[in-house]
C-alpha cells in the first residue's frame, strides 16, 4: 500500500515528511555522546534536542490535533520541566531512548496520516482561534516545513562538530570537491563579505 493511503498528492507530502526525519536522524550517526549534546550556538542548539523537539511536534499535530491517543509519551512531555526542556538532554536521557521515542511518535504519526483523507479536520491546541481548525493537508505541510527546518539547523550543527554536510549518508557534501577546493571556496567567501564592507 502507497505511504499515504493511495492518494497521490497525500502520498507525496509524506514522502517529503519522511525524507526531513531521515535527514535528522542521519545527522547523530557516528557522534560521540558528547557531539550530539553539546551547545553548537549561544541558544544552545544541539542534536538531541531538535529529536525530542519533532517528537513533541508528531505527537501534539498528528494525534492531539485529530482527537487521537498518542499512547505512553516520553517524560520531557509530560512532566512540568524548566523551560526549554524539549530542546537539550539531560546526563541521565539516553540517547537510544530520545531517538526511540521520535521513531515510535511518527510510527503514530503515519497510522494517523493513512487513516484520515488530506481534507480530515482538526484543531490545534494553542493556535489562535482563527486558524486553530485545521485540515491533515494544512498539518502535513506545518510538519514538512517544521521537520526540514530543523534537519537544516542539524545540518549546519553538523558542520560545525565534524565538516559533515549532505542530506543522508553516503551523500556528504565534501565529496563533491576536494578539501583544498572547499578550503579556497570558503576564502573566496569570506574574500567578497570583506570586500563588500570596505566597498
Amino acid at each position: 500500500m502507497p505511504m499515504g493511503g493511495g492518494n497521490p498528492a497525500k502520498d507525496a507530502l509524506h514522502r517529503y515528511l519522511k525524507a526531513g526525519r531521515d535527514a535528522l536522524l542521519w545527522k547523530l550517526d557516528g557522534l560521540s555522546e558528547y557531539d550530539v549534546r553539546r551547545p553548537m550556538t549561544t541558544t544552545g542548539t544541539n542534536l538531541l534536542g531538535l529529536v525530542k523537539h519533532l517528537t513533541g511536534c508528531e505527537y501534539g499535530y498528528f494525534s492531539v490535533t485529530f482527537g487521537r491517543e498518542p499512547g505512553p509519551l516520553p517524560s520531557w512531555l509530560t512532566e512540568g520541566g524548566e523551560p526549554n526542556v524539549d530542546m537539550w538532554a539531560t546526563a541521565e536521557e539516553r540517547r537510544e531512548d530520545i531517538i526511540s521515542a521520535y521513531r515510535g511518535a511518527c510510527v503514530i504519526s503515519d497510522a494517523n496520516i493513512v487513516k484520515f483523507s488530506l481534507t480530515h479536520r482538526g484543531t490545534v491546541p494553542g493556535w489562535p482561534a482563527e486558524r486553530a481548525n485545521v485540515t491533515l493537508q494544512e498539518v502535513l505541510v506545518h510538519m514538512i516545513a517544521e521537520t526540514h527546518r530543523h534537519a537544516g539547523h542539524a545540518d549546519i550543527v553538523r558542520e560545525l562538530i565534524d565538516g559533515a554536510a549532505g542530506m543522508s549518508a553516503g551523500d556528504d557534501l565534501r565529496a563533491t570537491a576536494t578539501p583544498e577546493w572547499w578550503s579556497a571556496h570558503r576564502d573566496q567567501v569570506e574574500e567578497a563579505a570583506r570586500a563588500a564592507v570596505d566597498r
